[in-house]
């Protein structure tokens, strides 16, 4: 049920003949901050004052004695200097609660006006594992996928992988010239992975190499401008002085480059099989772009290693995804759209869209300083082009009202220019979202990697959640104490089930335009605001319901009307309610966390109830009754909540 738009409806009736644009003044409703003031709060008059002339306090008693609406409140007030405050009919509540638990789709019904939406997530590039990194845009954009369908909405999930990229040069390369056959027959995916790193290791230690003299000339003259700085400070410039911290911090910076420089050299040189092969191979990225080239140039023997190596690695993220529970509509990669670029670039070219500069072909959009390259002096194609193709054909394939690229935020330039780009393409019926999200920390507030320096693989973690989840939630203490006597089977369907969610959930929580950083220990916890906690929150809910031996689905039990005798029900009823409102706003910014927050605190909220209401031992049979319909409510709730975030929920834990 959509309270909230219930409420703004009744209110632009008020406000039809008062002002203009009702619509505009009913969203200023909004759930109270403050129980003590009622379920809601519209904050409508003050806006008011000086469009009417009148005192605010007199607006909102105007609107009030027009507001018919009292089917639904049992109290509306004017309080402070112009705020009316609601109340929710307790018998209301109740009615609307015991129809939505009866309800497969707990009350939310479909939009009236469904759209298409293509949702562009996950994107790996196959020729690498994938790593903690890629959790981020999968969970995110599945979530929102599942949130959109749910609501009606047609949606069409795209996971547009990288399997045609310079990864794929750099592996071609380091099969030709390190392969370790033997390995390659046993585990050919784990060997492809070696050899990738193997290269990149390479590639970044002669990068450091040339470097390196540069930075410490950098670092040296820091230092001194920083120090000269401190002299004058100290001479009483207070210019000087405010610049300090800043120059400082200039210091910091190239320092850590220094010994990041440093330690690249450190890790080729201290190894002398490493040390031989990067002498050996002298200049390798060039070496390695020019296997990218043959390539995409259609070199038979490098598109037979490609078309001998793809279908590995994208065996190896299926595994992944199969896991995760992830499924896509389309899993098209770039290699699939290489074949339309060159006629795109040509088209672009003969509209005057497109013009050559230096050598190469660059679209020049208005507010940028730099052009949007898309095909470069050697001829090869980038991702610009490849995203362009890539809206022209979702365009024809699917005809989207939407296309939403759940993709990190160092990714905004690129993809402001790709909007402008297909702006200036004439694709104005589309709408183009870039979804981007911050970057997962370690506990050193530095992107998440191994103390070696490398990337943690995704699976490994998966794996580590899990096996972290069943020593907490599987422990044979907590069991005993619990009286749950479980297979071992069941124990580690539980311990799947949260250990994947807390990793899902760890990362949904947060605004996914911050970063967060990645505790597996918290994330596996029982109490606090984990999935572990609402998983929990459901299986007791769900144990409860088992116990009473009850078919709540019975017409004599149907039927009964629910009670909200306690403060603590009339809460959670009202928390229940509010499932199909907070859906819609997760939408208005793509926020998948304001589900989170919905959930974590329905599971707040019954632990309240659990507390204060008797289910099975409550004062009579009715109200029995009735709490069995609210667990009921709940477990529903929670279920469908968190199977819409990707997370699994289990009937015992």
């Amino acid at each position: 049920m959509k309270i909230l738009d219930t409420l703004k409806g009744r209110f632009e009736q008020a406000l039809d003949g008062l002002i203009d644009n009702p619509a505009a003044y009913s969203a200023r409703i909004a759930q109270a901050r403050d129980p003590r003031f009622g379920d809601y709060q519209a904050n409508i008059a003050m806006p008011l004052a000086k469009t009417l002339g009148k005192n605010p306090v007199d607006i909102a008693n105007s609107i009030v004695q027009r507001l018919q609406i009292d089917d639904l409140c049992e109290s509306v007030d004017v309080a402070g200097p112009g705020f009316i405050n609601l109340k929710l009919r307790s018998q209301f509540l109740a009615s609307s609660l015991s129809q939505a638990a009866g309800n497969d789709r707990l009350g939310v019904s479909a939009v009236r006006n469904p759209q298409t939406y293509v949702v562009d997530y996950s994107a790996p590039n196959v020729a690498k594992p994938m790593h903690v990194g890629h959790i981020r845009s999968t969970v995110i954009g599945d979530s929102l996928c599942k949130i959109l369908r749910f609501l009606g909405h047609r949606v069409i999930s795209d996971n547009h992988l990288g399997d045609w990229g310079t990864q794929f040069g750099m592996v071609i390369y380091g099969y030709k010239h390190f392969v370790d056959r033997s390995a390659y027959e046993r585990a050919p995916v784990a060997e492809l992975s070696r050899l990738y790193r193997l290269v990149q290791q390479i590639i970044g230690y002669q990068a450091a190499v040339s470097q390196i003299d540069k930075t410490r000339e950098q670092l040296r003259l820091a230092i001194r401008r920083m120090q000269e700085l401190i002299a004058k400070a100290d001479a009483g410039d207070k210019k000087a002085a405010k610049e300090v911290k800043a120059a400082d911090r200039n210091v910091a910076a190239v320092r850590e480059s220094l010994e990041e420089i440093e330690r690249k050299i450190a890790n080729i040189e201290g190894d002398s099989s490493l040390h031989a092969a990067a002498h050996g191979h002298p200049v390798l990225d060039q070496r390695a772009q020019l296997e990218t080239a043959k390539l995409h140039s259609g070199d038979p023997e490098n598109l037979a290693l490609w078309n001998q190596f793809l279908p590995w690695c994208i065996e190896e993220i299926e595994t992944v995804y199969r896991r995760l529970g992830i499924k896509f509509d389309l899993q098209l990669g770039e290699s699939f759209y290489h074949p339309m670029l060159g006629d795109l670039v040509q088209r672009l070219l003969s509209s005057g869209l497109a013009q050559q500069s230096e050598g190469a072909t660059c679209i020049f959009l208005e507010g940028y300083d730099a052009p949007m390259i898309i095909r470069k002096q050697d001829g090869a194609f980038l991702y610009a082009t490849s995203d362009l193709a890539t809206i022209e054909y979702r365009l024809k394939q699917y005809s989207p009202d939407v296309i939403l690229y759940v993709v990190d935020h160092r990714q905004s330039e690129h993809f402001a220019k790709l909007f402008a780009a297909a702006a200036a393409l004439g694709y104005h019926h589309v709408t183009l979202k870039h979804v981007s999200f911050g970057t997962v920390l370690g506990p050193d507030g530095k992107p998440f990697k191994t103390r070696s320096g490398t990337v943690i693989g995704l699976e490994y973690l998966l794996d580590e959640a899990v096996q972290r989840a069943y020593q907490v939630v599987c422990h044979p203490e907590r069991l005993q104490k619990a009286n749950l006597r479980m297979t071992n089977e069941e124990q580690h369907a539980v311990a799947e089930a949260v250990g994947l969610g807390a990793i899902k959930y760890a990362d949904l929580c947060h605004n996914r335009t911050s970063d967060y950083e990645f505790d597996i220990e918290q994330m596996v916890q029982l109490d606090g605001n984990t999935s572990a906690y609402i998983q929990y929150s459901f299986a007791r809910a769900s144990s409860i319901l088992r116990n009473s031996g009850v078919d709540l689905g019975s017409p004599n039990v149907d039927s009964l009307s629910m009670e909200l005798v306690n403060t603590a029900e009339r809460d959670l009823a009202l928390y229940l309610l509010q499932f199909e409102d907070v859906l819609h706003q997760c939408l208005e910014d793509y926020l998948p966390s304001v589900l989170v927050a919905y959930l974590y605190g329905i599971a707040k909220q019954y632990a309240v109830f659990f507390d204060q209401c008797p289910v099975l031992k409550a004062d009579n049979e009715h109200l029995m009754l009735s709490r069995l319909r609210i667990c009921d409510a709940t477990c529903k709730t929670l279920q469908k909540g968190l199977e819409l975030l990707g997370i699994a929920t289990v009937p015992r834990m």
